[in-house]
């Protein structure tokens, strides 16, 4: 996956793609810095690493689009909308709302939990089965409504 996003950076340096370079670059330092976590440079991550290091910056994308569409900030959501729809097209595709709660719905049934009590057994189970499929704050949200 790292080789995908080298050639991408390449290929968006050769088209002038501003706004692609920057982002692969960003995306690329990030990759950098968590193979230097792991206390060594010549470490080459996963692709499950990698997806991680993207969803992480994703979630920054998005968290600053709120933060500057709170502030009016036009020029900066447009240019962090852009950014995330790069980071998001190297992850996989996720589910729909309505195939989420279908899943929410039969682990409160398997797990038999009716309350409020129970959200982090079911969040466990759930974690493991839609890590990377579905947002899991909108999961979590989905699960509190169903069990309160």
């Amino acid at each position: 996956m790292l080789e995908q996003i080298q050639n991408d950076l390449r290929e968006s340096l050769k088209n002038k793609d501003e706004i692609k370079v920057s982002t692969l670059r960003l995306l690329i330092g990030a990759i950098k810095n968590f193979a230097i976590e792991k206390e060594s440079t010549s470490y080459i991550p996963t692709d499950e690493e990698i997806l991680e290091v993207i969803r992480k910056e994703a979630k920054k994308r998005k968290e600053s689009i709120e933060q500057f569409e709170a502030g009016g900030r036009n020029e900066l959501v447009e240019k962090e909308t852009k950014e995330l729809q790069i980071l998001e097209s190297y992850l996989p595709a996720q589910m729909s709302e309505k195939e989420v709660e279908k899943i929410i719905e039969q682990k409160i049934q398997e797990l038999g939990a009716t309350s409020a009590a129970e959200i982090g057994k079911v969040m466990g189970t759930l974690s493991q089965e839609l890590k990377g499929k579905a947002d899991m704050g909108f999961v979590s949200s989905i699960v509190r409504k169903k069990l309160t």
